[in-house]
């Protein structure tokens, strides 16, 4: 998973990144401070892979991860072409960092987070409309000879190309079936999911409920489908050095029982549709990252090609059965411990162990 950090030049959007991936990114106020994108990557907070820890004490501990993209703030009249736009367009998602907080030091206008959104969401459509007019040519061209598929696609080009000039991104267009197959290939950048990500300083963080800033970019994600999320990007950058305890209690400061990040990690996966199943002993406990729906051959191909092409059957016992239990062997007596097949549909929080054979 690729999540792309987007925003308009100092919103926090590198700030998030360093607390995300702890990566050190350069931050500075009127420098756009990332001018090439930054990369790093995110340990996928997961409490089971934690018991199964401290059941197994395997040499290896391997949590899923999240690769991260701090992009460029994207300015006004970027074009299709950029550098930027081209990096977006090679995600599966954005987190759409949007300033909720008042800076005179950092900031001449105050701050308007419908406005900051509407000013990236602008840059992006226009992208897309040129995207979409180059495409609605070729294929009116292509239907003249009476081909169906090109049709359609003219069809489904022109409704679109309207809805975008409305001011409305990709995501939010009534796609069809049919429409996805003509889109894969597509490029657009306002189909990609987003999470919005309120940044928010301590104060605002303290009394979410009752910012107007954040209720303002709420119902803007609420219009949209998209997800938000209150974030205190600076604050959540402080803690991330600390150790848990300390960290713990600036939280609580704060009325915050859980970091911000791992809520955005945990909101990213539902935006995508990604469960993880578990494998574990002693020599690894281990997070796989799958699409919600897939077998149990393919998941096996996530461990290696070898054991789906081998697959025999999957021994599978829900991590919470495990943990109710307390041993493998106990769920096992309990008959809890199943065998699952080829056709079997992988859960979240499956505990794993894959039977294949590889002839030579």
């Amino acid at each position: 998973m690729k999540l792309g950090i987007v925003g308009l030049p100092n919103v926090g959007k590198s700030t998030l990144f360093n607390a995300l991936t702890g990566a050190g990114a350069e931050t500075g106020a009127y420098t756009n401070a990332a001018a090439r994108p930054n990369l790093g990557s995110a340990k996928v907070p997961d409490s089971r892979l934690d018991w199964l820890a401290e059941y197994y004490h395997p040499k290896k501990y391997s949590p899923a991860s999240i690769d991260f993209v701090d992009i460029p703030g994207v300015s006004p009249g970027s074009g299709k072409g950029s550098a930027t736009l081209q990096t977006i367009r090679q995600t599966d998602a954005l987190v759409h960092v949007v300033r909720c907080f008042e800076n005179d030091e950092l900031f001449l206008e105050g701050a308007d987070p419908a406005r900051d959104a509407e000013e990236l969401d602008t840059e992006l459509i226009l992208a897309d409309m040129e995207v979409v007019e180059r495409r609605l040519d070729k294929a009116r061209k292509a239907s003249k000879s009476g081909d169906k598929k090109s049709r359609r696609e003219s069809e489904m080009c022109q409704a679109l190309l309207d809805h975008l000039s409305d001011g409305k991104p990709a995501r939010s267009f009534a796609f069809t079936e049919e429409d996805e197959d003509i889109l894969q290939d597509g490029g657009l950048l306002t189909v990609k999911p987003v999470i919005y990500a309120a940044n928010l300083d301590e104060d605002g963080m303290a009394d979410v409920a009752n910012n107007a800033h954040f209720a303002a970019l709420r119902a803007i994600a609420e219009a949209q489908g998209a997800a938000v999320l209150p974030v205190a990007a600076k604050f959540e950058e402080d803690i991330s050095d600390m150790d848990a305890e300390e960290a713990a209690v600036f939280m609580e400061e704060l009325g915050l029982t859980e970091r911000g990040l791992d809520r955005l990690i945990r909101t990213s996966y539902d935006l995508l549709g990604y469960i993880s199943f578990l494998t574990a002993g002693e020599d690894d406990v281990h997070a796989w990252t799958i699409v919600r729906g897939t077998k149990a051959p393919r998941a096996a191909g996530k461990i290696h090609s070898d054991i789906e092409r081998g697959f025999i059957r999957a021994e599978i016992v829900a991590f919470e059965d495990l943990k109710a239990c307390g041993t493998m062997a106990a769920a096992r007596e309990k008959g809890l411990l199943r065998l699952e097949g080829k056709d079997y549909v992988m859960q979240d929080g499956d505990v794993t162990n894959f039977r294949f054979n590889v002839s030579k």
